[in-house]
Formats: structure tokens, sequence, C-alpha cells
């Protein structure tokens, strides 16, 4: 029947990860989505092979600024939340070595100077514990001036972002 909806559509599952908050799953109806990365960044990690994924949608570059905060939500962090994530990754069965990395968010939304350089400094936060890491990253889009949205369809490896004048695809499938 022309326009009636897949039998996944109809089970299809969403999970939406918060301002320093993360999820990882390996269920393949699920999407996992993250909104409004302005100066946070997300970080999405999928092991094509086990079908498993997650996001990580940080808010700070460093957790030594307030400890009891990081103890509490270790995903607030690049430093305690990037490590939580790959726990995570483990546990639903992706494999380090296989796991692709896109990345996204990082920008410098206020209106005029951000002079705390919120964004650029959780940016390079999460490029330096990746690369110090050997962590394989396939895409990126960090920086300028706009918020993303981001969507990981944890069956494909589809990666979906959504930008105020347009949507990009990729694939960590």
């Amino acid at each position: 029947m022309a326009g009636a909806p897949s039998i996944g559509a109809l089970f299809s599952q969403r999970v939406v990860i918060g301002v320093g908050d993360m999820a990882v799953s390996n269920n393949s109806i699920v999407t996992l989505s993250t909104y409004a990365l302005g100066s946070c960044v997300g970080v999405i990690a999928y092991d094509p092979a086990s079908k498993a994924g997650g996001i990580l949608h940080l808010m700070l570059p460093d957790s030594t600024i307030s400890p009891d905060k990081a103890t509490k939500q270790p995903a607030m962090f690049a430093d305690t939340g990037l490590p939580l994530l790959f726990k995570g990754l483990l546990g639903v069965r992706a494999d380090r070595a296989r796991t692709r990395l896109f990345i996204a968010g990082g920008a410098s939304v206020l209106n005029g100077a951000d002079p705390f350089k919120i964004g650029e400094r959780n940016s390079a936060a999460v490029v330096k514990f990746l690369k110090a890491n050997s962590y394989s990253i396939v895409g990126q889009d960090l920086g300028g001036n706009v918020n993303r949205t981001v969507h990981l369809e944890v069956g494909t490896g589809k990666v979906s972002m959504k930008m105020p004048d347009r949507t990009e695809n990729f694939s960590l499938g």
C-alpha cells in the first residue's frame, strides 16, 4: 500500500540525550538524538560490525572547575564524559578498534565575541582526547556560529545533522 509506514517505522524508538548526558544502544530500532548543540560538543560513536552506537552531549571541557558536579553528572565534561561514553559502548559490545566517530558543535553562538571561548575549548578538549587515545574521527563539523541537532540511527549508522539552513547526512556504517 503506497504511503503506508514500514514495520520498522511503526516500532522505532527515539532516545533523546540532554545537555550533559549520554546514551548508548545496540537496538537496531533505536534512533539516538541530541538537540541544540551550540557551544556544547556532541560525540557520535558507532561500531558498524556490532551495530552499536552512542552519543555524548558534553557541555564543558574540564571537570576540575566543579568536581562535585563531575561526580554527579560526569557526561557534562569532556574529561569525564568521554571515558564514560567508551565504557558504555563496551557494555553494548562495541569494539574499540572498529568504533568510528563524528563530532559536531563547539560553536560560538553568543552575539559578539565570546570571551570564554567555551565552544572552542570544548572542541579542542574532545579532539585532544580522541587523538591521544587513537580513536578514528571520520567526520566533524565544529565551530562556526550555528547550533546543530544530531540523530544516529543505531541499525544503520546513518547520522543526520540539522542546522538552521540545511541538513547533512553521513554514514558511520
